[in-house]
C-alpha cells in the first residue's frame, strides 16, 4: 500500500461504509478547498457546517477550514497578494473579508479574486451586501452575515418611565434623547452606553440616511456630506444631553447593558447573544428599529459590520469553490435556519427569512419574533459605497470625538476630519 492510501485508510473505510467509492476518495485530495477565516464559534464553525453539507453531496470535495485571528487573516492576505502568491502557494482558495475592506482588496489587487456574477443569482440577497462587493459591473463575493442594526431596550425601565413598547417604534434620535431624559429622571438609568474611542454609532446613523464617508464613485466626501454632518450633530446632541454612560473600551461598553446600567443598546444583530447572556434579564428586553436622523432620506435601517466570502482567481479549485459557495450560501435555506439557531447568524439571503427559525417567538424578548424583525429590517438597509479607506476615515472621525463632546462646531469638526483624511490617504 502506498503512502497516500496508508494515510487515508481510516477515511477510506469510513466513506466506503457510507457507500462512497474508492475512486471518489482518491480524487478528493485533488479537490481539497482551503478556507481562511476567524472566530471559531462563529465564522469557523459555520463554514465547517457548510463544508460538511457540501461534502455529503460531493464526496470528492473536502475542506480545510483554517482559524486565524482576524488581524492575521488580513496581514497574511495582504502579504500574499502583494507578493503575487496564489492559492496553494501561500494563499487559500476561499477567504473571509470584512465588508468595510472589500473594495480596498478588489481595487488594490485587480484580478486577484474570481468574479461570480455569471454563476450566482445575486437578486436574492440584500442589495447593500451585493453593492459593496461589486466593481466595474462584476460581483466578486458571496454575501454572508449581516450587521443589520436594531435598538434593544429594557421594557421594564421604559415602563417605569411611562412608556410602552409602541412608544419605541420608529422614533427619531431627538425623541430618543427626550425619552432618555425621562428614563433617567424616573429610574436613575442612563439611556445608552457610548464607547469614547469608537465611531460605530456615527456609521450606523450615516448609513441609515444612505450616506458614507465616500460618494458613489468612491471619492472622499466629508465637508458637505449631509448624512455625515447630521450624524455628527446627533452624536453631539447625545453627548451634550447627558443621557449616555461613557465606556472606555469594548468590555466596558458591553458592561453598560449587561449590568443593567442603561436602557438601550443600538448596534448590530450580532450582539443578540450577549444581550441574552444573563438569564435573570429574560422577559425584560424588547427590540425596535433604530431611531432615524431628522433629515431627508433618513430611514430606521442600517448596518454595522458583517463579512463575506471571496474566491482567489488563480485557485486550482476555483470552480469547485464557487459551486460550493453557490450551493450552500445562495440556495440552502435549511443551512441558514441551522446557523441562526446554533450561532445567531443572520445571513443576507432574503429567501431564508421564510424559514421556521426566523418565525420562532423568543421568550427572552417577551415572545417577540426577534429574528424575523431583523430579517425584515435587513431588506431596508440603504446600500452605500464603503470605498477603500473606511478604516482610515473612521480613525479620523474617532479622533474628533473629544471635540464633539466639548461642543465644537460640527463644521469645524468636518474640516478637521477632512484635513486628516487628505493627509492619510494621499
Amino acid at each position: 500500500m502506498n503512502h497516500f492510501l496508508r494515510a487515508q485508510l481510516p477515511r477510506i473505510v469510513g466513506l466506503a461504509m457510507a457507500g462512497v467509492s474508492l475512486f471518489a476518495v482518491t480524487a478528493a485530495e485533488a479537490k481539497q478547498i482551503t478556507i481562511w477565516c476567524w472566530d471559531p464559534n462563529f465564522n469557523v464553525a459555520i463554514m465547517k457546517e457548510a463544508g460538511s453539507r457540501y461534502t455529503k453531496a460531493h464526496p470528492d470535495v473536502t475542506f480545510n477550514v483554517v482559524d486565524f485571528a482576524k488581524a492575521d487573516v488580513e496581514t497574511k492576505l495582504q502579504t500574499g497578494l502583494s507578493s503575487g502568491a496564489g492559492a496553494g502557494a501561500g494563499l487559500p482558495d476561499i477567504v473571509l473579508i470584512e465588508d468595510y475592506g472589500a473594495q480596498k482588496y478588489l481595487q488594490s489587487f485587480p484580478g486577484a479574486f474570481a468574479p461570480m456574477s455569471d454563476k450566482v443569482d445575486y437578486s436574492g440577497f440584500a442589495p447593500y451586501k451585493v453593492q459593496l462587493m461589486t466593481l466595474d459591473g462584476k460581483v466578486y463575493g458571496m454575501p454572508f452575515d449581516s450587521g443589520v442594526t436594531g435598538m434593544y431596550y429594557r421594557k421594564d425601565y421604559l415602563e417605569a418611565a411611562g412608556f410602552k413598547p409602541a412608544d419605541m417604534q420608529n422614533i427619531t434620535w431627538d425623541r430618543f434623547i427626550e425619552i432618555g431624559k425621562q428614563v433617567e429622571a424616573k429610574t436613575g438609568k442612563k439611556m445608552i452606553g457610548i464607547q469614547s474611542n469608537d465611531a460605530g454609532l456615527v456609521r450606523i446613523m450615516m448609513q441609515s440616511a444612505s450616506g458614507w464617508y465616500f460618494d458613489k464613485d468612491g471619492n472622499p466626501n466629508i465637508v458637505g456630506n449631509a448624512a455625515l454632518k447630521a450624524s455628527l450633530e446627533t452624536f453631539g446632541k447625545l453627548m451634550s444631553s447627558g443621557v449616555y454612560k461613557p465606556a472606555a473600551d469594548w468590555a466596558n461598553w458591553v458592561g453598560t447593558f449587561t449590568s443593567g446600567d442603561v436602557a438601550t443598546v443600538v448596534t448590530g444583530v450580532w450582539i443578540t447573544g450577549t444581550v441574552k447572556a444573563d438569564a435573570d434579564q429574560s422577559g425584560k428586553w424588547g427590540v425596535a428599529p433604530i431611531p432615524a436622523l431628522s433629515i431627508d432620506g433618513a430611514t430606521h435601517a442600517s448596518n454595522l459590520g458583517g463579512s463575506s466570502w471571496y474566491v482567489l482567481a488563480n485557485s486550482a479549485q476555483k470552480d469547485d469553490a464557487i459551486d460550493f459557495l453557490n450551493a450552500e450560501y445562495a440556495k440552502d435555506i435549511d443551512f441558514y435556519q441551522k446557523i441562526l439557531t446554533d450561532r445567531g447568524a443572520v445571513g443576507s439571503l432574503m429567501a431564508a427569512r421564510g424559514g421556521a427559525a426566523y418565525s420562532v417567538a423568543d421568550p427572552f424578548f417577551g415572545g417577540e419574533m426577534v429574528w424575523q424583525n431583523f430579517a425584515d429590517w435587513l431588506s431596508k438597509v440603504p446600500p452605500v459605497n464603503y470605498g477603500i479607506f473606511t478604516n482610515e476615515v473612521d480613525a479620523a472621525v474617532t479622533a474628533q470625538i473629544p471635540a464633539i463632546a466639548k461642543g465644537e462646531p460640527i463644521d469645524d469638526v468636518l474640516k478637521a476630519i477632512d484635513q486628516q483624511v487628505k493627509t492619510q490617504i494621499q
